[in-house]
């Protein structure tokens, strides 16, 4: 059997440079009705656009066809169509390395470098609980999400704010977001002296109001480095209050006092070069412009500021059937009811109020809460910030559905369920122990959705960015979610019967619908 892990990006990179220089024009297949016939696709005006008349030269198709390389798919086969380059994987031989390896793909792809250091900031947690909109809890997620992300790639993290508000930490808790806290503020004498130094001198400072030092000219910053920074041009004074001191203060001692590897002591921390730490400033589109002014008067204050400095907007989060705004305690609440009466419907009784099922419900609400405010990505290059809408009707909860949270988490929970049931079961002697890897037929396997694991890689670029939400989303409760709800998924829940009585599931099976339905993407 070949060895090395397989990837969609490395895969893309082989196809894209045996196309010859160049801008990429393959891209990843995705929609059900044509992953039957092809997984990667070069559509026909791009390669137009590419060659003359867009008829691909013999010498580039026999390098597609015949592509190699670390990482990149067993190719089947390459055809001409009116859609463009069609390319299709030997899918038994890609299901046999990944299923084979899985350990491999569990780990991260390319631990980062020794020494990588991230402070990730999310100022929605200044908030109290009841005045956090639903678009800063997806900031608040988007962030937590991340940090696990990073932390899995090695990567030293720091997170900012730590949180003062026991309500905001004890909701926390209940998202299962692991997040510090703290009771004091940090210390402003510092910046205080520099700001008054750096204040505009027109107006009677004696007559703002308390708690407000004045105004700081930013606009030389703004023009300095330049639009394709991404900030805003109309960037022009910041008004510098004492609790906007305190937000610098705060972001400034997390970046000089880092933490020793493995303690999360401030005492144990010594100084750190601010150069080698990447700030990720993770906010909601309503936050951004006061962000962006943040950034640059922390820039302007300290001459130590870190350099790199990106900003990762998430997108608004509209709410369909629901009365007035939402806050994010009473999304939870909502979703909680309706995890509750999703359960009532399939059991035929309420299961609210058995401590068994407490923590379980919990878990779910959580587990729904997070796959809808992560599994929505950018559709357009013209939309970078996309807009998630939330229905809220009754008719969402449903388990046979395709578009709720909750029949996603559900049926991962059934999965679960099935799969625990079949190693206690295998435990007891019922079935027999299952057979190593290496002796299943992955031939079976010809109308899978496609194994190739995707990594979530953040945009390296400079200045603000949009999110890049990953489809794959491993919540930190445990719970992997698929990146699409798929109608399939209910063939592998409906036990078969036994010829001896007991309930099974066939190992293998067809979980894609027929090529009609378009519920399996």
């Amino acid at each position: 059997m070949a060895t090395g892990r397989l990837g969609v990006e490395e895969t893309l990179g082989a196809l894209n440079a045996a196309l010859g220089p160049g801008s990429p024009v393959w891209f990843k297949e995705t929609r059900a009705r044509h992953l039957r016939a092809r997984d990667f696709l070069a559509p026909q005006r791009a390669l137009q656009a590419r060659f003359q008349d867009g008829e691909v030269p013999e010498c580039v198709f026999h390098a597609v066809t015949s592509l190699q390389g670390p990482g990149v798919a067993p190719v089947l086969r390459c055809a001409r169509t009116s859609a463009g380059l069609e390319l299709q994987l030997q899918r038994s031989a890609v299901f046999e390395r990944v299923l084979g390896a899985v350990a491999d793909y569990a780990a991260p792809a390319a631990p980062a470098a020794p020494g990588s250091r991230v402070l990730l900031h999310c100022p929605a947690l200044r908030a109290a609980p009841c005045a956090l909109r639903l678009s800063q809890l997806r900031a608040v997620l988007v962030a937590d999400h991340l940090a696990r992300a990073l932390h899995a790639h090695g990567v030293s993290v720091r997170l900012v704010p730590a949180v003062r508000d026991r309500h905001m930490s004890t909701f926390l808790q209940q998202l299962r977001v692991d997040w510090p806290v703290a009771s004091e503020r940090a210390a402003t004498e510092a910046l205080r002296s520099r700001t008054l130094a750096e204040l505009n001198p027109a107006g009677d400072r004696e007559a703002l109001p308390p708690g407000v030092l004045g105004y700081v000219y930013l606009k030389e910053l703004v023009e300095e480095r330049g639009r394709t920074a991404g900030y805003d041009p109309n960037l022009e004074n910041c008004l510098v209050t004492e609790d906007l001191l305190s937000v610098l203060a705060e972001l400034q001692a997390a970046v000089l006092h880092w933490p020793e590897a493995g303690s999360l002591d401030l005492a144990a921390a010594g100084d750190s070069d601010a150069d080698g730490c990447v700030v990720v400033h993770v906010v909601s589109c309503e936050e951004e412009f006061q962000q962006q002014k943040l950034d640059l008067l922390w820039r302007k204050l300290d001459d130590q500021a870190p350099l790199s400095q990106k900003h990762l907007v998430c997108g608004p989060v509209k709410v369909a059937g629901a009365p007035g705004t939402l806050t994010a305690p009473e999304y939870y609440e909502y979703r909680h009811a309706q995890v509750c009466e999703a359960s009532a419907m399939k059991h035929s009784r309420d299961l609210a109020q058995d401590p068994a099922w407490t923590e379980t419900f919990r878990v779910l609400s959580v587990a729904t809460i997070k796959f809808e405010m992560l599994s929505t990505a950018p559709q357009s290059q013209l939309c970078p910030v996309p807009q998630l809408l939330l229905t809220l009707a009754d008719s969402s909860i449903s388990t046979k559905g395709t578009k709720s949270g909750i029949f996603v988490m559900y049926n991962c929970a059934r999965l679960a369920t099935l799969f625990e049931g079949y190693k206690h079961n295998m435990e007891q002697g019922l079935y027999p122990t299952f057979p190593p890897v290496s002796s299943l037929d992955f031939s079976l396997l010809h109308d899978e959705c496609p194994p190739l694991p995707r990594p979530a890689e953040p945009d390296g670029g400079p200045g603000p960015h949009g999110p890049r939400a990953p489809h794959h989303c491993t919540h930190g409760d445990g719970v992997q979610a698929p990146g699409a709800a798929q109608h399939g998924l209910q063939l592998i829940l409906q036990p078969r019967t036994h010829p001896r009585g007991a309930s099974t599931t066939p190992v293998w099976s067809n979980v894609c619908p027929p090529a009609t339905s378009t519920g399996c993407v």
